[in-house]
């Protein structure tokens, strides 16, 4: 008799643990995915802002060495990120090509002017930063013109916020659901063993003594889900990029990095201190509160 309920109490236990992983493994893979989505929308982002450039077209008096030294002194800014030259040669036969007609024939004269493209860097592509280059370039002795499409970062500026609004906003939301159902998983557990806890306890047993086997073995718990979800995120990840090579997930080892080490971290801090105020809770109660 006293081995079938060892024997039911043993898959009781095993029931109980396999339901905290499996519950651990199911919130972080979803806090992943959304993690993972916040780490390659910047990216993302800063693409589609190091694709702005912003032109300077030059005076006509300005030597050749005076452009290359230009460019040189340019490709050293800390808000470069690449340069382009074009000359008025080649800008000429560029617009020939677009309007289907050599217009030089009509005009008689290359009216264009060299050009030099600076793609930024996305930390300075927003409307102060390139109003302040703007201002800056006018005032260079080589420099006749800036041009730059107001309009269109005025536009990224505004919907790059808008997103990273919302996207924090579910983050903010999926990490308390997260913290709430592990922790709900892993009280239930605990729950199970509150008379043994209260036992240790009246044998003279420190609250630290106590809780230090639970808390292992629920950290142990959370990192076995955090590795069944890392497994899960994987083979979204893999596929996704079978969808989507042009985004080069599986090559960006620095997010995929940071997307692993993350849910390790949420894995051992919300079972940490799940575990911690759990078994403190049952430390502090009564025996006869126990029941209730």
């Amino acid at each position: 008799m006293a081995t079938k309920f060892e024997s039911y109490q043993k898959r009781r236990l095993a029931s109980s643990y396999i339901s905290v992983v499996i519950s651990i493994a199911l919130v972080l893979f979803m806090v992943g995915i959304l993690g993972f989505v916040l780490l390659k929308s910047s990216l993302v982002a800063n693409r589609v802002k190091e694709k702005v450039a912003i032109t300077l077209f030059l005076k006509d008096n300005v030597s050749r060495k005076q452009i290359n030294s230009f460019k040189e002194s340019l490709q050293k800014e800390e808000f470069t990120k690449r340069i382009i030259y074009t000359s008025k040669q080649q800008a000429a036969k560029n617009y020939s090509k677009e309007i289907g007609e050599d217009f030089m024939k009509f005009v008689g004269e290359n009216p264009l002017k060299n050009g030099i493209d600076i793609y930024l860097k996305a930390a300075f592509v927003t409307p102060e930063k390139m109003q302040e280059l703007e201002t800056r370039f006018l005032k260079n002795a080589f420099v006749a013109e800036v041009t730059y499409d107001k309009l269109l970062i005025n536009l990224i500026t505004k919907n790059i916020k808008r997103i990273s609004f919302w996207l924090l906003i579910l983050s903010g939301f999926f990490g308390l659901v997260a913290i709430i159902l592990i922790n709900s998983s892993i009280r239930l557990s605990i729950y199970s063993k509150r008379f043994n806890i209260k036992t240790m306890q009246m044998v003279g047993a420190t609250k630290s003594f106590i809780r230090k086997p639970f808390i292992w073995r629920s950290i142990k718990l959370g990192f076995i889900g955090a590795f069944l979800a890392l497994i899960g995120l994987a083979v979204v990840i893999y596929y996704a990029n079978k969808f989507a090579p042009s985004l080069g997930l599986l090559k960006d080892y620095l997010s995929l990095s940071y997307l692993a080490v993350g849910v390790l971290i949420i894995a051992f801090l919300i079972t940490w201190l799940s575990t911690f105020f759990a078994t403190q809770r049952f430390l502090n109660l009564r025996t006869d509160e126990l029941y209730y």
